[in-house]
């Protein structure tokens, strides 16, 4: 069997579904190998949005999702997307090609060590040397890619290897692994420490985003009844339409949410990632304690030095501490509720805004009335990404698709096409700043000649609003951060998508709605204005939450 074959019959043996990426001249024979699977090649048009694909249904899935570039230029267009799923947790894997390495085609024409280059971005990365090492070494990408906490892995195929006659041509299969439960001792302690507490708060971050702990923890907290806050990456874990749920950690500090962690006296954090800035400090002396929950241990620094860690798998130990815990009489929420009540106050306050060009608060809950429980937003980033985490209750896991990790422009977009090619029956939508979409606009096209039933909001301001929004705050100049835009209408229909521009606030929802039913690519084209931010964001919220 050619080498070529081998690779993509692992490929077929770990249950890949699609390949996203665009082939060079080095993976011409992995192209025709490929031809004659079952695998689904989504030729994109530019690597980074095959990237950005392949991490979000790593992201959706659990499953490792893949993609494929050439050498060179090729290779240094996945770098972006590679640092996306690694530091978000996703597992992907890179395909690159590379020139023949056993002997000399073009001296180093648009040759890099692309292994070196993706070392500091991925769990492992790799060249084969050898069509009988191709077996185990897919297999082992496969398996670190999927190990917690996941992440991106790279595998480097030069064209002599791939048309190379590998001897040993059969696939591994995937052996059957249980991660390890946390120790008893350390669940007998979080148990005692959480019927002693009088006011044990619930903080859920990107490592409890697994299906099995999601419905762990939605049973522990029927069965406590201990209210909840999230990270943003941590959003949908548990329904935020709950009425435990006390707010969404956007803002660092400053917001409601913060009051309630200085009313708590101890805190269960439930797959806290470094990544994610946390919502509270901590301090020597401080008399409020904090449970680690995670598959790791903590990783102590001066603000986090937890007193308990239960390490292990998240969903078994929150299962255990759920047999064995009842919810105690002396466990006192009124704070919590008060300081909810004034939270949700203050979010009810802009959403019947007329005005126009649109408010932000106005179009988040235009957005949450349009999309059904189930229904994904996939948010690139900007400042709307704020609003949208803070004011939009997800009642279900990954259906916010936001990146507080890299935090990178340019993935709204992919990751919403990602996410429709995972769930095909499911709405979709896609809300990009205007200079996020132009990082990838032209994945429109792949949308479109897919077939693909997305709609795409842009929320123009004409300007990089994020930075602008910061410099305005740290009192420089307003300069540098403007910039003219395409006539979005006219672009999307040379992409044989649908265009549409709203020219009042009224028209947005329904239009959302239609967009939602109409089958089809639509790119709706929406004004925004953040006049507000400064004043809501930053003084407003903070100094109505201090008087709590």
């Amino acid at each position: 069997m050619k080498a070529s074959d081998l690779f993509v019959k692992c490929l077929e043996e770990e249950g890949v579904e699609y390949v996203f990426g665009i082939p060079g001249e080095e993976n011409l024979d992995f192209l025709d190998s490929l031809s004659r699977s079952p695998i689904e090649l989504v030729l994109t048009r530019h690597e980074q949005g095959a990237g950005f694909m392949a991490a979000t249904y790593g992201r959706l899935t659990g499953k490792t999702g893949v993609c494929l570039s050439t050498l060179g230029p090729g290779a240094t267009n996945l770098v972006t997307a590679a640092a996306y799923a690694q530091l978000g947790g996703m597992p992907m894997m890179m395909i690159t090609g590379q020139k023949p390495v056993k002997r000399s085609k073009q001296g180093r024409f648009q040759i890099l060590d692309v292994v070196e280059m993706m070392k500091p971005i991925t769990k492992y990365t790799h060249q084969i040397v050898s069509a009988d090492n191709i077996a185990c070494r897919v297999r082992e990408a496969f398996r670190l890619a999927e190990e917690e906490r996941p992440g991106a892995v790279h595998l480097e195929l030069p064209e002599d290897v791939a048309a190379e006659i590998a001897v040993d041509a059969t696939p591994l299969k995937a052996s059957v692994v249980r991660r390890p439960v946390a120790e008893e001792k350390a669940i007998a302690r979080a148990v005692e420490m959480i019927s002693a507490a009088k006011s044990p708060l619930l903080l859920v971050g990107a490592g409890a985003n697994r299906k099995l702990t999601c419905r762990m923890l939605k049973r522990f907290v029927e069965k406590t009844g201990i209210p909840f806050i999230s990270t943003q990456m941590g959003k949908g874990v548990i329904d935020e339409h709950s009425d435990g749920f006390l707010g969404n950690a956007a803002l660092s500090d400053g917001d409601f949410l913060h009051r309630a962690i200085e009313a708590s006296d101890l805190i269960l954090n439930i797959g806290h990632d470094v990544i994610e800035k946390p919502p509270f400090f901590m301090r020597g002396g401080d008399t409020r304690e904090v449970i680690h929950i995670n598959f790791f241990t903590a990783v102590v620094d001066p603000v986090y030095f937890p007193q308990v860690e239960v390490v292990g798998d998240i969903a078994n130990s929150i299962w255990q501490i759920t047999e064995r815990i009842e919810a105690s009489s002396h466990w006192s929420f009124d704070r919590f509720m008060e300081i909810k009540k004034a939270g949700d106050d203050q979010m009810l306050e802009g959403r019947d805004d007329d005005s126009f060009p649109m408010k932000p608060q106005r179009l988040v809950a235009d957005v949450r009335k349009a999309m059904p429980d189930d229904g994904i937003i996939a948010l690139d980033n900007g400042v709307y990404k704020i609003w949208f985490a803070r004011q939009y209750p997800a009642a279900q896991p990954n259906t916010v698709l936001l990146d507080n990790a890299l935090a990178t422009m340019g993935a709204g977009l992919p990751s919403a096409m990602g996410a429709k090619q995972v769930f095909p029956d499911r709405k979709v939508l896609a809300i990009c700043g205007d200079g996020g979409f132009m990082m990838n606009s032209q994945e429109l096209e792949t949308a479109v000649r897919m077939k693909l039933h997305v709609v795409v909001l842009i929320l123009r301001d004409d300007s990089y609003g994020m930075i602008r929004w910061k410099q305005a705050n740290m009192d420089f100049d307003d300069y540098g951060l403007t910039f003219g835009n395409p006539d979005f209408v006219k672009y999307a229909e040379s992409y044989g998508a649908v265009g549409h521009r709203p020219e009042s606030s009224e028209e947005v929802l329904p239009l959302l709605k239609r967009c939602q039913e109409e089958p089809g690519v639509h790119v709706i084209d929406l004004r925004i204005d953040y006049s507000d931010n400064d004043r809501i964001l930053n003084n407003e919220i903070r100094e109505r939450s201090a008087k709590i």
